[in-house]
């Protein structure tokens, strides 16, 4: 019997980072011009198309946002939750995170101008969301004070 009080999750939510000098450094990207959340400095989000899993639209996101290949992706044990008031509806977004090298450089496309590198601090102050400031710190903590991620969390690897 099918549980019909969950619904597939038709968000995603991905924060792309490198480690450096022993900190988390996350890109985050600045929506551009007539976009939706435009001059909003955030990771990189999107929808979960027709026959989708989440993680395997986190994986095309990130490819189609950057261009570039992650060294590892995993699933943050955790959701981005907030109400839309607008649409009169809870989001229980999934959460991705993928390490990227050192000298990555992305190549963006229509839907930012800008990007950059910055610590968990200075990441999450550019975000107006508290739900992703949340989730930056979550992400940094994981990083820094496990010895390593669980395999059950882990898409891809090296």
């Amino acid at each position: 019997m099918t549980d019909t009080r969950f619904t597939a999750p038709s968000l995603i939510d991905v924060y792309p980072y490198r480690m450096s000098c022993g900190a988390v450094h996350f890109m985050m990207f600045r929506r551009a011009k007539g976009t939706l959340y435009e001059g909003q400095w955030r990771m990189i989000g999107g929808k979960v198309m027709a026959g989708e899993t989440a993680a395997a639209a986190a994986q095309r996101e990130f490819k189609e946002e950057t261009s570039l290949d992650a060294e590892l992706f995993w699933c943050v044990p955790s959701v981005n939750s907030f109400f839309d008031f607008e649409r009169n509806m809870l989001h229980h977004i999934p959460v991705f995170a993928c390490s990227c090298k050192t000298e990555a450089k992305p190549v963006l496309n229509h839907e930012h101008d800008s990007y950059g590198w910055f610590t968990a601090a200075e990441a999450a102050k550019l975000t107006a969301w508290p739900e992703q400031q949340r989730l930056i710190r979550l992400i940094e903590r994981i990083l820094l004070h496990q010895d390593s991620l669980p395999n059950e969390w882990i898409l891809s690897r090296p």
